[in-house]
């Protein structure tokens, strides 16, 4: 099967659960025919695909079929989509790199296949980590090397050449590794630790899957984090995209390792009780055609859009053609293949609005109009690859998230498919980092607006959750700067021992790193997010080897020396994120209701609000400190800091006593029935739980 789609008549089709999404935002009601609409695309494609493979289980398990795959006698199967071709060869060093030797059988539908008997002892043809290529005949009679989209293993020599090459993963039943942990349970929050295996190591070289997981692991748990986020993990060929020009799907990256040792890094996580997720690419691919997806079959097309349609300008990448039957089957089946094969627990997908928009979500605002959401620049077959992504996902696997990169704010991605939804779990707060650096590069912090801080921390759909981040891979990267570095850099390098004389510059930077931290964590959202090194305020920026630098590691690494050494500052803040996790694990916050801010006040700075039973107060004045501040609270009783920002061990001058209880008074104050007074020193956050 291939080609086009057919679409039912929206009119005719029911979407159970639509009429809940209807009620909860009445605006959306203009827009009930387009819903429909694209639920009769998706049960459409489901049909079709019941039609062709008899089930959605069958059809997303095509790495089952597809590829090279050794049989119990030693024979092996070899089947490919390559509708292009004239004819399809398979070479390598099994048959001295004949390149037409061994020719493939043409199926329907653009499918080829290939038997290979045991050789006359009985042992297999292809041999473990024997390298193969398919020879792709074109209808201009040329032979083309390729790689197998389904290949599992690619690996590059760049003595050689930096051209990946496919090699067979077939080791031995006693060198396959066993998992040995039960996957835990998807977390009620999730605080989540983005993180590259590649640059998990202070040294200056590229970090392996087992040295991650021996030693940044631990680490991570010790922070308070519950859930991994991996990075840069299917096979990208230029190390410096971060990983996000993929070129070989179906292979983990063997820069790091083996597929035994990703499976071990996995198991250690779950060992120590961590969810992990893949940052998973299907929004766009390298360009490549000797070891990427490009110009396969020997045409513009095969996975991709033909043309214009299927050019990425930006990102200088070929954008997949969502529409059709056997790239369904590649991208569903590559979903699965990570969580049965590699024992993932959901993904990060990346690029969404690029997936949901014909013009990619570039020179758009998203003003929050509803009609960008529901007009003619939606592209409605990469939205509905999502609902079917999703929908497959978490029937599947009930303990399965999934989180979407998408900065439109386009209503029901965070709602089930039977809703109308996409079906994501999350989106990612996108408006929240940016907002920060903004207010980092272009005003003082004496001038920041308060009421402009807590519209973007709290401005999000309702009963659409979203994972808050002050800062991720893309504020490290060279030609931006991180939080802290934005804060400190001037002093950065002189003084951030705690024996150097006092500076009112780091002063200020901890201080505001700290207050920035808890305030995203505890408002921004229902999930929390952070990237490697910044919990502890990593310095300078992440830059890749590459020409213009040399293909220096120096700034591809993490610091950890840094927080670890006692007299360094660094601790501060490392202290800071983890006593936040802490008490999220105790309180639960993040899978409270959203906070509710009971008091914003521009002059003074101040913002106090409350979630998880939990009392927040904020001030972010430079200089005003006040000794008997009122706050409203919800609850009478008596009260005790939990945590204050101002304490020694987070880098604070020791300004508050934190033995002190505090009593409420039966005064109403803030839309609340009691009041506290409380001292609120400037720069400083505090945290009041009251005690039962």
């Amino acid at each position: 099967m291939g080609g086009k789609w057919s679409s039912m008549d929206p009119s005719q089709v029911e979407v159970p659960e639509l009429q809940a999404m209807l009620e909860r935002d009445p605006y959306l009601k203009p827009y009930e025919h387009e819903f429909r609409k694209r639920y009769a695309l998706f049960k459409d494609y489901i049909e079709k695909v019941e039609a062709g493979d008899g089930t959605l289980d069958k059809f997303t398990k095509g790495y089952e079929k597809f590829g090279i795959h050794v049989n119990k006698d030693n024979s092996v199967n070899v089947r490919e989509w390559v509708p292009g071709a004239q004819e399809l060869f398979l070479t390598g060093d099994f048959n001295g790199w004949n390149r037409t030797s061994n020719s493939f059988k043409k199926l329907d539908y653009g499918k080829w296949e290939l038997y290979l008997p045991p050789q006359a002892d009985g042992s297999c043809p292809l041999k473990h980590l024997s390298e193969v290529k398919l020879i792709v005949k074109d209808h201009n009679n040329e032979l083309l090397e390729r790689i197998s989209p389904w290949a599992t293993y690619v690996t590059q020599n760049k003595a050689e050449s930096l051209m990946y090459k496919q090699r067979i993963w077939c080791p031995s039943p006693e060198n396959v590794y066993k998992f040995k942990h039960p996957k835990p349970k998807k977390h009620k929050s999730l605080r989540i630790y983005e993180c590259h295996v590649g640059i998990g190591t202070q040294e200056q070289k590229i970090g392996s899957y087992l040295e991650f997981a021996k030693n940044v692991i631990p680490r991570i748990v010790k922070q308070g984090y519950n859930t991994i986020q991996l990075m840069a993990i299917m096979e990208h060929a230029y190390y410096a995209s971060f990983g996000y020009q993929v070129t070989n799907f179906y292979a983990a990256s063997s820069r790091y390792g083996t597929p035994e040792e990703l499976k071990e890094l996995i198991d250690v996580a779950h060992e120590h009780g961590l969810y992990v997720l893949l940052d998973v690419v299907h929004s766009h691919a390298s360009k490549n055609t000797l070891d990427g997806l490009n110009m396969f079959d020997g045409t513009d097309s095969c996975f991709f859009h033909a043309g214009h349609r299927g050019q990425h300008p930006l990102w200088d990448s070929r954008l997949f053609n969502y529409g059709e039957y056997e790239v369904l089957r590649f991208l569903l089946s590559n979903l699965r293949w990570y969580i049965e094969e590699y024992g993932f627990d959901g993904f990060r997908f990346d690029g969404v609005t690029s997936m949901l928009y014909h013009s990619r979500g570039f020179g758009q605002g998203f003003s929050g109009h509803y009609d960008e959401y529901f007009g003619l620049n939606v592209d409605v077959e990469g939205l509905v690859y999502l609902m079917l992504a999703n929908d497959l996902l978490h029937n599947f696997y009930p303990e399965i998230t999934t989180i979407a990169e998408d900065v439109s704010g386009m209503p029901g991605v965070c709602r089930p498919v039977n809703e109308g939804g996409l079906g994501f779990d999350y989106r990612l707060a996108m408006a929240i980092p940016d907002k920060w650096i903004k207010l980092l590069k272009e005003v003082k912090d004496e001038d920041w607006k308060i009421n402009d801080i807590c519209w973007t921390l709290s401005n999000r759909r309702w009963m659409e959750k979203t994972v808050a981040y002050s800062e991720s891979h893309d504020q490290a990267l060279v030609g931006d700067k991180t939080i802290a570095f934005w804060l400190m850099d001037k002093e950065m390098y002189t003084h951030m021992s705690t024996i150097s004389p006092p500076s009112t510059i780091i002063s200020r930077g901890i201080a505001l790193h700290n207050l920035i931290t808890l305030i995203t964590h505890a408002v921004g959202g229902e999930a929390y997010l952070n990237f490697m090194g910044n919990e502890f305020g990593h310095p300078e920026w992440l830059d890749f080897p590459r020409a213009g630098n040399g293909d220096s590691y120096h700034y591809a690494r993490r610091q950890w020396n840094l927080v670890d050494d006692e007299i360094l500052k660094y601790k501060f803040m490392n202290n800071w994120d983890r006593a936040i996790n802490t008490l999220e694990e105790q309180y639960g916050w993040l899978h409270a209701n959203p906070a509710y801010i009971s008091w914003k006040h521009e002059d003074d700075k101040v913002i106090v609000f409350d979630r998880a039973d939990l009392t927040f107060v904020f001030n972010f004045h430079p200089q005003k400190s006040f000794p008997d501040y009122t706050i409203g609270v919800k609850n009478p009783g008596t009260y005790k800091i939990l945590l204050c920002s101002d304490s020694k061990e987070f880098g604070g001058d020791d300004r508050v006593d934190t033995s002190v209880k505090h009593f409420t008074m039966p005064e109403g104050y803030s839309a609340y029935s009691n009041r506290m007074m409380v001292y609120i020193p400037c720069r400083t956050a505090i945290v009041y739980g009251r005690e039962t």
